[in-house]
C-alpha cells in the first residue's frame, strides 16, 4: 500500500554490532552486504542505548543488579571505539503521485475507486523524481551523541548534542518499490571521562546528560548513554510541510475571555508556487475518538517555489500573498507577521487546565492541516493543548509564586532524574511515574539540570495528570570546579551547540500545558552568554528546594535487586559520644544506602523502634522512618504557607536505577511508605498536627472556602483505651490558608502513655463526610517507640469485604477494612453506609465479592497496614519475585483505631496467565494475610 500523510515510527525490527567487528562500509551495509541475525549482530533497542541492547542480549550482566555493574567495562577505560556502534534496520515506504478532481481533497486512506460522477481517483507509483507529490523526512528525535546516516548507499550526518532533533530529506533516496536499507553509526559524547572524583565529571563539556558519570545516589552508566536513544520516523508529506507550530493564548476580563492564535513555518518543498488552504479545528475530546469541534478557521495562501515562511494562524487579509520582489532565495525563510486579533479564534468562559488538586486539566484538541491546491493534504498536525497562565516572584517571601489562572499554587512536588538509567522509556513507564506523583497529591515535578531534557511523552502525561514541570537545561553546578584536578567551571566548551539543543528542544515542548518554567542550569546560572541569549527568549529564574535523602525501599526489592550475600543489615556502631553510626554491606554501599542518623546531629532514627532482627524487620522499621519524614517535611512547610514558603521540592521522588536512597517508589514500582506520608501530607484540604507546638492546623490549599466543618483529635493508647478526645465544631476555612485551630494537651495531662497514637479528623457537620484523615504515632519527650516491638504480637481482629472488577488484563479491586476489635461509633458507622456500602450494591460484571475475616483476641490499634499483590503460587519458580507491579492504591501503611472502617482501592494489571493474589501484612500481622 501507498504511504499515507503523516508519521511512522520505526521501532522494531533493530538490529546492532559493535563498529570494530564489522569490516564494512555504511554503504555496503546498505546496499550489497546488509546484516543478519548473525554474529556481530544483535537484536537492537531503539530507542534505547548500547548498553540497554548489550544487557538486552545477554552480552554484559544487568548493571542494576548487585555489584554486576562492575564487571562491565568503563568507556574511560576502554575508549569510546568499544562503545561506538551500528544500528541497521529496514523499512518499505512506497511514495505516489495523485491526480485530484477539481473540489476534491486527498483522503489518508489512498485507495482506488469511483467518485460520484462515475470518474476515477487514479493513484500511480512514482519513480522518485522531485516531481512527485510525496516528500519524505527520516526523523531522529534525539541520538547521543553524533553519528553518520546511511540510507540505501547515500552518506548523511548527524552533528553532535544529544538534545536535538535531526531531520533528513530522503524523498529522492527512497526506494519506493522495494526495501530500503537504513544503517547509523553512533558516537559516544566526545568527553565521557573517568568517574569521579578523578575527572570532575568532564561529560559536562559536552550538551548530554551529566549523571551518566555517576553521583552520590548513582552508579556510572557505563556507555554514557550512547545510542539512538530517542524515537525513529518517517514522515511523509506532500509538497508543503508544516513545520514547529506555536500556541499561544491571551486572557481578558478575568479568564473569561481568551484568544488563540498559533504561529508555524511553512516549509514548500516543490519548485512552484503552493496555492494553500491553511486549516486550525480546535475541538474537546468527549470520549475515546470522539470530539466536538468548537473552532474552525480557513485561511487561503500562496507560498513562493522551494521556500520556508512564518505564518500565523488566525490572519488578517493584508500581506498573506509576498510581492514577487519580496520573495526567499532558495531555502531562506520569509516572515509575516501581521496579526489581527479581532479575527483570531475566541473563546468565551473556556474550559481551563488546572494543576492536580486545584480542579480539571482540561485540554482542547488543537488539528492543523494545510492543502495545496491540486494535490489535497500535503501535511497535518495534532497537539493537546491547555489554557493557563503563570508565575512571578513574590515580595513577601522572595519566593517564586505560580499562578495558574490567576490562582496561586503552593507548589508541593519533586524531583526528577530519568524514568530508566539506560533509557529504556515507554509510555507506560512514564505514565506510571507521572500517576504516582499525581497519587502522592503532588503538583510540580523539576526536572534536574544533570538529568534529561524530558520527552513529548513525559509531558503529554504531565499535561493528563495535572503536574506542572520546572525544565532545567543541561547544567550543574555541583560537578563544576570538582575533582581532580579541579575542572573548569565555565561549561559546556561548545556554546553555540548548547544554544541550539536549547531552541530546539524549546520547540518540541513549549506547547504542553504543564511546561511551567524553563531554567538556565542546577546550583549555578549558565555562563553569560548562553544565560543572556537564552533570557532573549526565556525567563530563566534560580533554583529553590526541600531536600531529603531517604528512601529505603521494601524487602522485596532489595532481594529482587541485590543477590543474598548482600542481604545483611547495617551493623550499628556505637560512637563515644553515644550517637549510633551505621556500617552497612559493601553492596549497600555500591548502592549508595544512606543512615538513618548523622553521629553528631540526628540519633539513628531506625534503633528508636529497637533494634532490627533482620532484613524484613529492618525494611519494615525504615518504612516508618519513610513515613513519618517525609509526611513531617511537607507538613513543616505547608504550616508556613504564603508567610515564609510558597512551595517545596523534594530532593527526589524517583530513581533511575536501583539505588538505595533519594525515592518514594523503587525503580520497579513499588511504593515506599513514604509515598504515602506525602499523599497525606500533600492533601488539598489537610489535617495536620505542628509537632513543633502541638497544636491541630487545617490546611486549605483550594481557592474555595470551606465552613460548617469539625475537627476531631482523639488519643489511643497501645491497651486500645482512648484516654483524650477533643472536638472542634462550627469551624470557617478560608481558601489559600493554614489555621491553627487547638492545642493537642495530651502530653501535658495526668500520667500520658510513653507511646500513644493520635487520630485527627477533619469532616463536615451536616453528613459527616471525611475530608482529610491523619494518624500519627508518637511518643513523649525524650522518649522512643520500642514498647511497639512487644505489641508486634497483639492480633487485632479484622474484617476485610472485597470486591473486583476484570476488563481484559485490567483488575480493579475494591477492599472495605474495618477494624471489629471494638464497635463503629455511630458517626462512622453512618458515613460507612451512606458512602461506602453502596459500592458493594452494584451489579457485577466479572469477579466476585469475598469476605475475610482476621481473628485476634486484642482490642486495639492495627498499625501500619499494608497491601501488595502477588502472582499465585502455580505462576511462578522458587525464589522469584512474586510482586506484580506496578499497583496503583488509595492508600497504603495505613492504621485503624478499634472500630474504625475505611476502603482501599487497587489497580493493576497482570500479564497473561497470571493469577492475582491480594495479601495483607502489618505491623500486628508480619506474616501476612491472603485476602484474595
Amino acid at each position: 500500500m501507498a504511504a499515507a500523510i503523516g508519521k511512522r515510527v520505526l521501532d522494531e525490527g533493530w538490529l546492532a554490532a559493535r563498529s570494530t567487528e564489522v569490516d564494512l562500509t555504511g554503504v555496503e551495509l546498505t546496499t550489497t552486504h546488509p546484516p543478519s541475525h548473525q554474529s556481530p549482530w544483535m537484536e537492537a533497542v531503539v530507542p534505547g542505548t548500547v548498553l540497554a541492547t548489550l544487557v538486552k542480549n545477554k552480552l554484559v550482566p544487568d548493571p542494576f543488579y548487585g555489584l554486576q555493574n562492575e564487571a562491565i567495562i568503563d568507556i574511560a577505560d576502554s575508549g569510546r571505539q568499544y562503545y561506538t556502534f551500528w544500528f541497521f534496520t529496514t523499512f518499505e515506504c512506497k511514495l505516489v503521485s495523485v491526480t485530484v478532481l477539481p473540489g476534491q481533497r486527498m483522503q489518508r486512506l489512498e485507495i482506488v475507486k469511483p467518485t460520484l460522477s462515475g470518474s476515477f481517483l487514479m493513484i500511480y507509483l512514482s519513480n522518485l523524481s522531485q516531481s512527485t507529490n510525496q516528500h519524505v523526512d527520516l526523523n531522529f528525535r534525539a541520538i547521543n551523541y553524533s553519528a553518520e546516516v546511511y540510507l540505501n548507499g547515500h552518506k548523511g550526518v548527524v552533528p553532535k548534542g544529544m538534545f536535538r532533533r535531526h531531520s533528513i530529506d530522503v524523498t529522492d533516496i527512497i526506494n519506493s518499490n522495494g526495501e530500503n536499507m537504513l544503517a547509523v553509526l553512533v558516537y559516544p559524547p566526545d568527553h565521557p571521562g573517568r568517574t569521579p572524583p578523578e575527572g570532575g565529571h568532564e561529560i559536562r563539556k559536552d550538551v548530554a546528560a551529566q549523571y551518566v558519570d555517576g553521583w552520590d545516589w548513582m552508579a556510572p552508566i557505563r556507555d554514557r548513554n550512547t545510542g539512538i536513544w530517542d524515537e525513529v520516523s518517517l514522515c511523509v508529506t506532500g509538497p508543503v510541510k508544516i513545520v514547529d507550530p506555536h500556541l499561544v493564548s491571551s486572557f481578558f476580563d478575568n479568564y473569561k475571555r481568551v484568544y488563540l492564535h498559533t504561529t508555524m513555518e511553512l516549509a514548500n518543498k516543490s519548485d512552484w508556487v503552493a496555492e494553500c488552504t491553511l486549516n486550525i479545528q480546535v475541538g474537546t475530546e468527549l470520549e475515546g475518538d470522539i470530539c466536538t469541534v468548537e473552532h474552525l478557521h480557513t485561511q487561503n495562501l500562496s507560498i513562493p517555489a522551494a521556500s520556508q515562511i512564518q505564518y500565523t494562524l488566525p490572519e488578517s487579509e493584508e500581506n498573506l500573498t509576498p510581492n514577487p520582489g519580496d520573495l526567499p532565495h532558495r531555502g531562506s525563510s520569509l516572515h509575516i507577521n501581521s496579526i489581527s486579533i479581532e479575527e483570531n479564534l475566541f473563546f468565551y468562559k473556556p474550559s481551563l487546565w488546572w494543576p492536580n488538586g486545584m480542579g480539571n486539566q482540561s485540554l482542547y484538541n488543537v488539528e492543523i492541516t494545510v492543502d495545496v491546491k491540486g494535490h489535497g493534504e500535503s501535511d497535518s498536525w495534532r497537539q493537546h493543548f491547555g489554557f493557563k497562565i503563570e508565575s512571578h516572584i513574590d515580595s513577601k517571601t522572595g519566593g517564586r509564586i505560580f499562578k495558574v489562572n490567576g490562582q496561586p499554587i503552593f507548589i508541593r512536588g519533586g524531583n526528577w532524574i530519568s524514568s530508566d538509567g539506560l533509557l529504556r522509556l515507554s509510555k507506560k513507564r512514564y505514565e506510571t511515574a507521572i500517576k504516582f506523583h499525581a497519587d502522592m497529591n503532588f503538583n510540580m515535578i523539576r526536572c534536574w539540570g544533570g538529568g534529561l531534557a524530558e520527552r513529548p511523552e513525559f509531558y503529554h502525561y504531565c499535561d493528563i495528570y495535572g503536574l506542572l514541570v520546572w525544565q532545567e537545561f543541561w547544567i550543574t553546578g555541583d560537578c563544576d570546579a570538582q575533582g581532580v584536578p579541579l575542572s573548569n567551571p565555565v561549561c559546556p566548551l561548545d556554546h553555540d551547540l548548547f544554544l541550539l539543543c536549547a531552541r530546539d528542544t524549546i520547540k518540541l515542548l513549549r506547547n504542553h500545558p504543564s511546561l511551567a518554567l524553563w531554567v538556565g542550569g542546577n546550583e549555578r546560572a549558565p555562563p553569560d552568554d548562553i544565560n543572556m541569549a537564552l533570557k532573549k527568549d526565556l525567563i530563566l529564574h534560580p533554583y529553590f528546594q526541600g531536600s531529603s535523602d531517604l528512601g529505603m525501599p521494601v524487602a522485596a526489592t532489595v532481594r529482587s535487586t541485590i543477590p543474598p550475600y548482600g542481604w545483611q543489615i547495617p551493623l550499628f556502631k556505637e560512637l563515644p559520644n553515644g550517637y549510633i553510626q551505621e556500617v552497612p554491606n559493601p553492596i549497600w554501599n555500591y548502592h549508595k544506602y544512606i543512615p538513618h542518623s548523622k553521629p553528631e546531629l540526628v540519633h539513628n532514627q531506625i534503633l528508636l523502634y529497637g533494634t532490627p532482627k533482620d532484613l524484613d524487620d529492618f525494611c519494615l522499621k525504615a518504612q516508618l522512618v519513610n513515613y513519618t519524614q517525609y509526611r513531617a517535611l511537607l507538613e513543616g512547610w505547608t504550616s508556613r504557607m504564603w508567610s515564609k514558603y510558597t512551595g517545596v521540592l523534594i530532593w527526589k521522588t524517583q530513581n533511575p536505577w536501583t539505588g538505595l536512597r533519594g525515592q518514594l517508589y523503587d525503580h520497579l514500582h513499588e511504593q515506599t511508605a513514604g509515598f504515602y506520608g506525602c499523599r497525606r501530607a500533600a492533601e488539598p484540604i489537610h489535617v495536620q498536627l505542628n509537632l513543633a507546638t502541638y497544636y491541630v492546623e487545617v490546611v486549605n490549599t483550594t481557592s474555595e472556602e470551606l465552613s460548617d466543618l469539625a475537627i476531631e483529635a482523639s488519643v489511643w493508647d497501645l491497651e486500645g483505651a482512648c484516654p483524650y478526645n477533643q472536638v472542634s465544631d462550627k469551624l470557617t476555612l478560608p481558601p489559600k490558608r493554614t489555621l491553627s485551630v487547638f492545642e493537642m494537651k495530651y502530653p501535658k495531662s495526668e500520667n500520658p502513655k510513653p507511646i500513644y497514637f493520635l487520630l485527627l479528623k477533619l469532616y463536615k457537620r451536616s453528613d459527616h463526610e471525611m475530608l482529610s484523615r491523619n494518624f500519627y504515632w508518637l511518643h513523649l519527650p525524650g522518649g522512643d517507640y520500642k514498647l511497639l516491638e512487644p505489641y508486634k504480637k497483639n492480633i487485632i481482629p479484622l474484617k476485610i469485604t472485597s470486591l473486583t472488577f476484570i476488563r481484559g488484563s485490567t483488575y480493579e479491586v475494591r477492599m472495605h477494612i474495618a477494624n471489629t476489635s471494638k464497635k463503629p461509633d455511630s458517626r462512622n458507622a453512618l458515613f460507612f453506609r451512606k458512602h461506602c456500602e453502596r459500592d458493594f450494591d452494584m451489579p457485577l460484571k466479572t469477579g466476585g465479592k469475598r469476605v475475610t475475616e482476621i481473628n485476634g483476641s486484642k482490642v486495639g490499634v492495627a498499625f501500619f497496614l499494608h497491601l501488595s499483590v502477588h502472582a499465585s503460587k502455580g505462576d511462578y519458580r522458587e525464589g522469584e519475585d512474586t510482586r506484580v507491579l506496578p499497583v496503583h492504591y488509595s492508600d497504603n501503611y495505613f492504621s485503624l483505631v478499634p472500630g474504625e472502617v475505611t476502603t482501599i482501592s487497587l489497580k493493576f494489571e497482570v500479564p497473561h496467565g497470571i493469577t492475582p493474589r491480594v495479601k495483607l501484612h502489618g505491623w500486628n500481622y508480619r506474616h501476612g494475610h491472603t485476602l484474595l
